[in-house]
């Protein structure tokens, strides 16, 4: 096993008008293993009958997924929080109502969102989470990431993680189950996928079974973010 510390300015990333992919991914201090690995990665849910088809795959495939969740719809489904915790998933926030205009307003509004629905997922699991992901990516049409708003985040705990992969279901969730497992595919080493789980999703829990094979074929181990998990965001702006 080889260790080295590094802090890595590399991967580029294709954008949209609704949410743009990171260009860069921050690692500081990553445990090199020699080993391929994905991160399954599902935003905005919980989302009802689709959320529950994901976890059912999941159990199925004795997969790990990382969820971020909203925490209005934490609070319409708290079973559906429940079961992702008690079946060892990791859990994180993406705000509490995922407004653009309200959260993106500005920083404060921004830190509000979260930490209510940092609580809304507490009064549910019992514990803090402090994964966090940006709704449309820490770098978007709307905002762009600045040092203050990391400053803040860090402060109370939180760690940022966008992506290196996009499903692209979000930009459309009709895209084809086929389709939507393609995009998912790469080759690289150190992948976080990103996908839904929110009720339009359909075809993504359609698509993800296929995803999951084809990982597995090829030699992946499937992890979950946590603490130990390098961040991953792009600070544009330096104020």
């Amino acid at each position: 096993m080889k260790k080295f510390a590094f802090l890595l300015f590399a991967f580029i990333f294709s954008f949209s008008a609704l949410a743009t992919s990171p260009k860069y991914i921050k690692a500081a201090d990553l445990e090199e293993e020699n080993t391929k690995k994905i991160f399954l990665t599902f935003d905005d849910g919980p989302g009802g009958k689709v959320t529950e088809e994901i976890l059912n795959t999941l159990k199925e495939n004795d997969v790990k997924a990382t969820f971020f969740l909203i925490g209005e719809l934490v609070e319409q489904h708290p079973d559906l929080v429940k079961r992702m915790n008690d079946e060892g998933h990791s859990i994180g926030v993406h705000t509490f109502t995922h407004e653009r205009n309200k959260i993106y307003r500005n920083d404060a509004s921004f830190l509000e969102e979260n930490l209510k629905a940092q609580k809304s997922i507490e009064n549910v699991i019992g514990k803090k989470v402090f994964s966090l992901r940006f709704p449309f990516g820490s770098n978007n049409s709307t905002y762009t990431l600045k040092k203050s708003l990391v400053d803040s985040l860090h402060e109370q705990g939180f760690r940022i993680y966008d992506w290196t992969v996009d499903s692209t279901d979000a930009i459309n969730p009709n895209l084809s189950p086929n389709s939507i497992i393609q995009r998912s595919i790469s080759n690289s080493d150190y992948i976080v996928l990103l996908m839904h789980c929110g009720y339009s999703n359909k075809n993504s829990a359609k698509a993800l079974p296929s995803i999951i094979k084809h990982f597995k074929s090829a030699g992946y181990s499937f992890e979950i973010i946590d603490e130990n998990t390098p961040e991953i965001y792009r600070l544009k702006n330096k104020c």
